[in-house]
């Protein structure tokens, strides 16, 4: 033990919107239980890089009596929890079977409506797979491979009333919740999803509350883990359901669906 600076984090300020998670190379912090946890003090080389991610101000370093930093402990940690794809279930529920239920090979955005939305002639789904959930979705899943995948918080499909027709309509989508859900299992499920299936591209939708923009983070975290160019493209939704500007505050740049660039890697 060695008295040197380490991460601190306060759990009271934590929102556990996994931004500083990516930011720390060494993996010494993960989000449990939903709050970001310095895993060891052996992985934390206490120089601050996560500082500047932390939009709570959770993140501080102090001096204390600590394990001395070790590169080669961290270089184990990190091929421990690089993920292995896995192989397909045998069993478990009917319901989790991967399904396509559209051709998703060329997506394209729609062009025209059909359907105007009522309860006489009701607008088509866009879904083109099942399941849905992160937790759930096979790595190996046919509609997954190279395929220009849609990652959506939960919450968006219920403030953006055109959510079908503007931004899904036959793209392979998966969904989960940065706030509540385990942030690194979906770091790791993605990583193994981009390894397995070649995935073309990620476009992460997420709700303008700070928690959410941790579906952002990651994203950029599980295409760093599985080591490839995969891009990245990220899209904010207000609470109001209206698709928001560029941070840098600017108009957003329209790409397929209507989607705006903000943060290609």
């Amino acid at each position: 033990m060695v008295k040197r600076q380490v991460i601190q984090i306060d759990e009271e300020k934590c929102d556990g919107c996994a931004q500083c998670v990516p930011s720390c190379e060494e993996g010494a912090i993960q989000i449990i239980d939903g709050k970001a946890k310095l895993v060891a003090d052996v992985y934390c080389d206490g120089l601050g890089a996560c500082l500047g991610h932390c939009p709570q101000g959770a993140l501080t370093i102090v001096e204390r009596e600590a394990v001395e930093f070790d590169e080669e402990a961290v270089a184990q940690h990190l091929a421990a929890t690089k993920p292995e794809l896995p192989t397909a279930p045998a069993g478990g529920c009917p319901g989790a079977a991967a399904m396509q239920l559209r051709d998703t090979s060329a997506w394209q955005p729609r062009t025209e409506s059909s359907g105007n939305g009522t309860a006489d002639d009701p607008a088509p789904s866009g879904l083109a797979n099942w399941p849905v959930q992160l937790h759930l979705v096979p790595p190996h899943a046919p509609y997954l491979q190279q395929a220009d995948v849609l990652l959506v918080a939960d919450c968006v499909p219920f403030a953006c009333a055109d959510f079908h027709s503007r931004f899904l309509d036959g793209r392979p989508v998966v969904i989960g919740c940065p706030k509540l859900d385990d942030g690194q299992a979906y770091v790791q499920k993605l990583a193994q999803i981009i390894l397995a299936s070649g995935i073309r591209s990620i476009t992460v939708l997420h709700m303008e509350v700070p928690c959410c923009t941790g579906l952002l983070r990651i994203a950029e975290a599980a295409v760093q883990m599985a080591g490839t160019q995969t891009p990245v493209r990220d899209a904010t939704i207000s609470i109001r359901g209206k698709v928001l500007p560029t941070t840098d505050g600017g108009s957003p740049t329209q790409i397929a669906g209507g989607l705006p660039v903000v943060s290609p890697t």
